[in-house]
């Protein structure tokens, strides 16, 4: 079947299909695997191996800066239909075994050398996923199929927390930590499904192994990379959100419940996501993918000046984690979107691999910085200088804003 022969096939059906029911699910249990140990990784970190707030800050920045890599190569192995297949399966495998291998630990560095190894896991299978998604729907449908993804990605970030909740007090940190490999291996089951049912295209040769990026930096959609660079340079890993909340918390409540009061705000943080990515694609479709996202970002100005003010008590600390997951919510999918409706097919996969690795790169240097203002000033420094990126991320995007059609 040619390429133009599989275009006409997805525009003439409906854009939920079995294959991205497949990729959805795929998300949801890998999600919901990988959560259960980031929900205990600051308690673990801090509490069970002794190590400083500035290790849980350097470790998420290394472990993102290490799957923006591999997103990067990762998005060039997947230009090739056949490749990104296996790179998609074997992506997810890896992500569930090494994952649930920090259990072992018993210092920092092993949970830093495993977690890094897991997010290049992860992110060498993320471009694969996603071109495969823009392989299953028609381009119309390219927001809601993202936002349905983003949703089901947050769901999974909502089981797993409430899953880690749950084991603490059945098996204890290092045991929950472990079976987190489950629902990682029903996700590699989901997304085998998923590829089983992308529609094949005929080749009479085999995609080369390069780099695209000057192609992929090039007109609209190199533009609208601007203001996602300008917005991932602030973007901390949520672990930061937990750990803010459980030191505000704890004075009041004590460690145990103040660890788990600051899940549960994490779970409504992902529950916000995953309620407003739907709604999210469906105006990214009608509207233009530049005005969700940047209501996205102002979302997260918000969000980081409220965490920056503190607050002592559950309520008060409520509406940042709930504006912040909301903020995500929209700017994942309106990200992913333009990238599909913006880079041309025999690039997209690069395209994603660069979306990717901009996002990692970026958090590796938020999380890291926010980490060491944290330690060395105060986290109020901390989330000052994030909330401050947000706001040269929306300067960032309005004035690219009128260079993007559609945006």
């Amino acid at each position: 079947m040619e390429e133009e022969s599989v275009s006409a096939q997805l525009e003439s059906g409906s854009w939920m299909g079995p294959g991205v029911a497949g990729v959805g699910l795929a998300s949801f249990f890998s999600d919901a695997g990988h959560e259960i140990s980031t929900a205990l990784l600051p308690d673990f970190l801090t509490v069970t191996l002794g190590a400083p707030a500035s290790a849980l800050g350097l470790i998420e920045g290394i472990s993102d800066g290490a799957a923006g890599a591999a997103k990067l190569a990762g998005g060039a192995l997947a230009d090739d239909p056949g490749r990104r297949r296996a790179i998609a399966v074997g992506g997810y495998s890896t992500t569930a075994v090494l994952v649930s291998l920090s259990a072992a630990a018993t210092a920092a560095w092993h949970v830093g050398v495993l977690r890094t190894g897991a997010w290049a896991a992860r992110g060498m299978r993320g471009p694969a996923r996603n071109a495969i998604l823009a392989d299953l729907v028609p381009k119309s449908a390219y927001g809601r199929a993202y936002g349905f993804e983003r949703a089901m990605d947050n769901l999974g970030a909502i089981a797993g927390p409430l899953l880690a909740i749950l084991l603490v007090g059945l098996v204890g940190v290092r045991n929950a930590i472990a079976l987190a490999i489950v629902p990682g291996l029903m996700a590699a089951a989901a997304i085998f499904y998923a590829v089983r049912r992308v529609p094949r295209v005929s080749r009479t040769y085999r995609e080369s192994i390069r780099l695209k990026i000057r192609p992929v930096l090039q007109g609209r959609l190199g533009r609208m990379m601007i203001g996602v660079t300008a917005f991932e340079f602030g973007n901390v890993a949520a672990t930061l959100l937990i750990l803010r909340a459980t030191e505000l918390l704890r004075p009041e409540h004590g460690r145990q419940a103040a660890t788990q009061l600051a899940i549960g705000l994490y779970v409504a943080y992902n529950a916000a996501a995953t309620i407003s990515s739907v709604p999210a694609g469906k105006v990214s479709d009608a509207r233009g993918t530049t005005r969700v996202l940047a209501f996205g970002v102002g979302l997260f100005a918000v969000a980081y000046l409220g965490f920056a003010g503190g607050g002592e008590g559950v309520l008060q600390l409520a509406p940042w984690f709930i504006a912040a997951g909301i903020g995500i919510g929209c700017v994942e999918t309106s990200e992913h979107a333009a990238v599909a409706a913006l880079g041309p097919a025999t690039i997209r996969s690069s395209a994603f691999g660069m979306l990717a690795t901009i996002q990692s790169l970026g958090n590796f240097v938020a999380s890291g910085l926010a980490g060491i203002l944290w330690s060395a000033v105060s986290p109020q420094a901390a989330f000052i200088y994030i909330s401050v990126c947000m706001v040269a991320s929306l300067l960032a995007i309005f004035a690219t804003r009128s260079q993007i059609s559609g945006g």
